[in-house]
């Protein structure tokens, strides 16, 4: 706006039309703040026509107004032509300072719109990914209580003197599980001590033919990571891979920095889903990491020469 004012002759206004120039500014700014204040985009969204009638017709109608401010008298003292000039300059003036404040702040309005639309939808596509997360993890959590309750089931039937080992690390599974029930990401130490506690809880239930071996590295055990997400695939690691008569191995590896996380399993297929038919867990694995990490990450899983094999490696960073 003071850049717009200073296209007026304002060294000769100042000295010979002194109130004139005080009150276009006045105007300039008084328009410019009344337009704010209203919001015409907004009112358009809203389709709120009248309002819009109304307040554009007072806006002329305050413009026109200010068209009719008399000229100072050492002015009106002269010829007629050079006063119908200066009043139709001064009338160009007002006239133009209307549409330039006019375009200026509905270009801000606009402007102004756009983002608050832009963080409105990025508000909802946020809440949508929470409620999805929240979703597939609801989904995850049963999927892996049916079958750890399958394992202590097996334990009990066998009378196997683990049994009571067995409840005690299911219950410190259960405590973990639902003291984080509202967080997406945790500690490493937190996830992979709630994973030492789940590998030990099946190797209770498994014989000499099955052989486990489970390697963790983290070299800083606050890196925050995805909760419960890595305990799908080693559910199925063992679900799928281990044998009470044929001799099998079942592989773990997590490696945990500050900037990757590396996981991978392997075992031998020993046995495949009665219906057929593919589980959700890593199919709610592969929407939770989309959601989580976005263009972060890559996941292999299947079976080749009836080795399982899953990859995953998650950029936990962004550092584009």
């Amino acid at each position: 706006m003071p850049l717009a004012i200073m296209l007026l002759p304002v060294d000769r206004w100042i000295v010979h039309n002194t109130a004139f120039l005080i009150t276009l500014v006045l105007y300039v700014y008084v328009l410019y703040f009344l337009y704010r204040w209203v919001c015409l985009p907004k009112l358009f969204m809203q389709k709120k026509y009248l309002h819009i009638v109304c307040y554009m017709l007072c806006f002329v109608g305050m413009t026109e107004l200010l068209t009719y401010f008399p000229l100072p008298s050492e002015l009106v003292s002269g010829v007629t032509r050079p006063i119908e000039v200066r009043l139709h300059m001064r009338t160009q003036t007002i006239w133009f300072f209307f549409l330039v404040v006019t375009g200026f702040s509905l270009a801000i309005e606009l402007t102004f719109e756009l983002f608050r639309q832009i963080l409105s939808r990025q508000e909802i596509e946020a809440e949508k990914n929470k409620a999805e997360l929240a979703l597939y993890k609801a989904q995850i959590n049963p999927h892996f209580l049916f079958n750890t309750l399958n394992t202590l089931y097996a334990l009990v039937l066998s009378g196997s003197d683990k049994t009571e080992s067995a409840f005690v690390k299911f219950s410190g599974i259960l405590r973990y599980m639902y003291s984080q029930s509202g967080s997406e990401l945790i500690p490493a130490e937190r996830e992979l001590e709630y994973i030492r506690q789940y590998v030990e809880l099946q190797k209770l239930r498994l014989n000499e033919h099955t052989h486990v071996e489970l390697e963790v590295e983290v070299a800083d055990g606050q890196v925050l990571v995805p909760s419960m997400l890595l305990i799908t695939f080693i559910e199925n690691a063992f679900k799928y891979g281990t044998s009470s008569e044929v001799d099998c191995t079942v592989r773990i590896c997590v490696r945990v920095d500050d900037h990757h996380l590396l996981f991978e399993t392997e075992n031998m297929v020993m046995r495949f889903r009665e219906d057929g038919l593919r589980g959700i867990g890593i199919e709610n694995c592969r929407k939770r990491l989309e959601l989580l990490y976005p263009r972060r990450y890559e996941l292999e899983a299947g079976a080749e020469n009836g080795i399982y094999r899953v990859n995953l490696d998650i950029r936990l960073k962004n550092e584009d």
